[in-house]
């Protein structure tokens, strides 16, 4: 008896939920993302790059140990093992997988290689607002390409693709610096040599947490004690002194100590509009920039190298006519992946928005990118120099809806076809109803419920917002006829009809037409219904 209650007893149902980290897309962010990501592709493929796409999942020793979140399981990355025994890891970003896609493809890559793709990654991170595990990435690099033109063309095809976009100069930047600039002033704190790889990577992703924490947030983080947040979540410091941590702070102050020298420039100062604009406020900051940067870099090689990239960067941007409102140098843009190797930008959003915190901050960050030198060659031992950028498409949509400039690409609902007879030579007469629609151009589906209550059909057509409801009983069937019912009108004409008999005897927006007709009929219908939205 036990055993058979033990047979009998059921399975519990799983229970419907997303997992943490994860959200479900509907057809309308869908069908957005896919208009502005065609708008970002228009862009990308007039700078020659050509599409290509790699699979989610790599080996995890081919994506490196490049993630922030170091002190995770598994790096911040979603791994399994395969029967093989190796272990292959979702792909955190489409760069690494970009690099041994370069590699493997050896001496057949045509070179420079220029390629764009977009895809998910996966992060194994904590999730929170805003956060998420999976989101969406479209990509652009050039590989084969060692001079900062390559960088370059980066930058301008980011400031082109926001404006393609529709968001306007003043409400993004491009902001520029060079992982040189930051090795220089490395050396210049001492974190030099392999033993202080770390601490150098450490004291980059502190830097890089300025937008979120602000200068005195920065400090704390490269002190010895650390950081607590407002929600006692507590992280640890890097552990350099005072004087090193003036001298990165420093870096991250650098434009407003330019700004401030413009400020104090004998033009400014008491300067009437005319004047102004004849001195060239962006181009003074710029200079004044590079001014200020020298003097902290300039007893580094590698860092006045990189000084020199940037305004190599600069010189070829302005000379393509852009301005100091769409790209800017500034020290502080840091990036935080360890793979970078020279310039490094990234795409701020500039306008105001109300956070979770109901705070009015900065929209902030929507694309970055940076030149990966060592990437490839990590699989080939051979140089392969390479740049790039991504833009984080979820975000960016974001920002789009912030401005009314993200487009309405909802499609026309479908026309319904109705079920009254369920014989099968009724319903091979309602799919080739149906399919005589679709071949005309008009989105069509036949009735796929439970046809036994026909005001079930109409009321499951009004839900989805179709335009049209064709209906054939087996009385027009046998006369060659349709009912091609007008919902739309239908609804408008109903307001003025009260009775429940009334409405039955008017066949409110109803015409029976014979069914060489229905096509034509449908067409003058829902021609007139996108005249009277304009």
């Amino acid at each position: 008896m036990a055993d058979r209650k033990k047979k009998n007893k059921k399975s519990p149902r799983p229970q419907a939920r997303l997992p943490r980290g994860f959200v479900d897309r509907s057809a309308a962010d869908i069908r957005a993302a896919d208009a502005m990501m065609a708008v970002i592709k228009r862009v990308y493929e007039s700078y020659g790059f050509d599409p290509v796409e790699t699979p989610l999942f790599e080996y995890t020793d081919a994506l490196g140990k490049f993630l922030p979140d170091t002190d995770r399981p598994n790096a911040g990355v979603f791994s399994l093992q395969d029967d093989d025994d190796q272990w292959m890891s979702l792909r955190y970003d489409l760069t690494a997988p970009l690099a041994r896609h370069a590699a493997e493809q050896g001496q057949e890559l045509v070179t420079p290689y220029r390629t764009y793709r977009s895809g998910y990654v996966f992060r194994n991170e904590k999730p929170g607002p805003g956060r998420f595990r999976q989101f969406m990435q479209f990509d652009a690099d050039i590989a084969g390409a060692p001079g900062v033109t390559a960088d370059a063309e980066i930058c301008m095809m980011l400031a082109d693709t926001m404006e393609a976009l529709g968001i306007k100069r003043r409400e993004y930047i491009v902001r520029v610096n060079n992982r040189k600039v930051l090795d220089g002033v490395m050396e210049a704190i001492g974190l030099t040599g392999e033993e202080n790889a770390e601490k150098r990577l450490q004291v980059l992703r502190s830097i890089d947490k300025l937008d979120k924490f602000g200068v005195e947030g920065v400090r704390e983080l490269l002190g010895p004690d650390g950081r607590t947040d407002e929600s006692g979540d507590h992280t640890d410091g890097v552990g350099v002194d005072e004087e090193q941590a003036e001298k990165v702070l420093v870096l991250l102050q650098v434009k407003s100590m330019a700004d401030e020298i413009l400020e104090q420039h004998p033009l400014v100062k008491g300067g009437d509009q005319k004047t102004l604009q004849a001195l060239d406020g962006p181009k003074a900051v710029r200079n004044a920039v590079f001014d200020t940067l020298h003097q902290q870099i300039k007893d580094s090689k590698i860092g006045v190298d990189g000084l020199f990239e940037l305004k190599s960067i600069w010189s070829m941007v302005e000379a393509c006519g852009y301005g100091g409102d769409q790209i800017q140098i500034d020290p502080s843009c840091v990036r935080g992946l360890e793979y970078y190797t020279g310039p490094v930008f990234e795409v701020e959003l500039t306008f105001d928005v109300v956070n979770e915190k109901g705070q009015t901050v900065q929209f902030g960050s929507v694309a970055g990118g940076g030149r990966y030198d060592g990437l490839v060659s990590r699989f080939t031992g051979q140089p392969m120099p390479a740049t790039g950028a991504s833009i984080g498409v979820s975000r960016l949509m974001t920002a789009l809806k912030n401005l009314g400039k993200l487009e309405d690409n909802t499609v026309d609902a479908p026309v319904v076809v109705c079920v009254m007879d369920r014989d099968v030579d009724a319903l091979a007469g309602y799919m080739q109803l149906t399919k005589s629609l679709r071949d005309a151009g008009i989105r069509a589906e036949m009735y796929q419920g439970n046809p036994n209550k026909f005001a079930k059909q109409l009321a499951y057509a009004d839900k989805i917002g179709a335009p049209v409801a064709i209906i054939q009983g087996s009385d027009e069937r046998e006369a060659g006829m349709v009912q091609v019912k007008d919902l739309a009108e239908g609804k408008r004409l109903a307001e003025n009809i009260t009775d429940n008999t009334e409405w039955r005897a008017a066949r409110v927006a109803q015409q029976e037409v014979k069914v060489e007709d229905m096509v034509a009929t449908v067409k003058a219908i829902l021609d007139s219904e996108k005249q009277a939205q304009g």
